[in-house]
């Protein structure tokens, strides 16, 4: 992560892009660290937050939580135009999804771990 990022001049989709990325590593580590078990276990388990329908219960949940300034971010992914779809998900499900990881993706390029952190935490309370 390079200090000179500007995550604002990032388009919603970029932010996205990398934002999948930190959403699925912190899904990882919250699964491996509740012990070892077998990979196909693991991926079962992702599975349950890493798709579209539970990231767009989790951005309706942080809807209330986040800052203006995050919110305006999460919108911005949301009404992103994306020529891609989800599998076996509505429309509005992958654009909420979209948004929430366009939150994480510039939450990461800001260099915000610890309100990465937070925000992860209410994601997974939500799941719950």
């Amino acid at each position: 992560m390079q200090n000179n990022i500007n995550p604002k001049e990032y388009s919603p989709l970029g932010l996205a892009y990398i934002g999948d990325s930190v959403f699925d590593i912190l899904v990882r580590e919250m699964l491996l660290a509740r012990g070892n078990m077998p990979v196909n276990k693991l991926h079962k388990l992702a599975k349950g937050y890493v798709n579209a329908g539970s990231q767009a219960k989790m951005y309706i949940f942080l809807e209330d939580k986040v800052t203006e300034e995050e919110l305006a971010v999460m919108k911005r992914g949301r009404n992103a135009k994306s020529y891609t779809t989800a599998k076996n998900q509505s429309v509005t499900d992958y654009r909420h999804a979209t948004g929430l990881e366009a939150l994480f993706g510039y939450l990461y390029l800001k260099g915000d771990k610890e309100r990465i952190r937070e925000l992860f935490e209410l994601c997974v309370s939500a799941e719950k």
